[in-house]
């Protein structure tokens, strides 16, 4: 689970291969991000709240747009899962 800056967003990643964007207030679901392969075991926002990376079993982490969903590029590679994301304090 990760909260963005603000608190406007809750983003949940789970074994269904989806990242899951949240309404923290109410619980209420808003969207989803699709397009991993496998088990999602993290989830980090940007500073700006704007975009989200997920890392997965299949070995790929993923940039997202949370006010689409849409997939922002995938960064592939990895020799095994990705089990951590994070952005650096400034943001980047």
């Amino acid at each position: 689970l990760a909260f963005s800056a603000d608190g406007a967003l809750l983003a949940s990643s789970s074994g269904d291969k989806n990242v899951r964007l949240w309404d923290p207030t109410d619980g209420v679901f808003v969207r989803a991000c699709e397009g991993h392969s496998d088990v999602i075991w993290t989830v980090a926002f940007a500073k700006s709240g704007k975009v989200l990376a997920s890392g997965s079993s299949d070995k790929t982490v993923r940039l997202w747009d949370t006010t689409s969903g849409a997939e922002l590029c995938t960064f592939a590679g990895h020799s095994g899962e990705v089990y951590s994301v994070a952005f650096s304090p400034n943001g980047n």
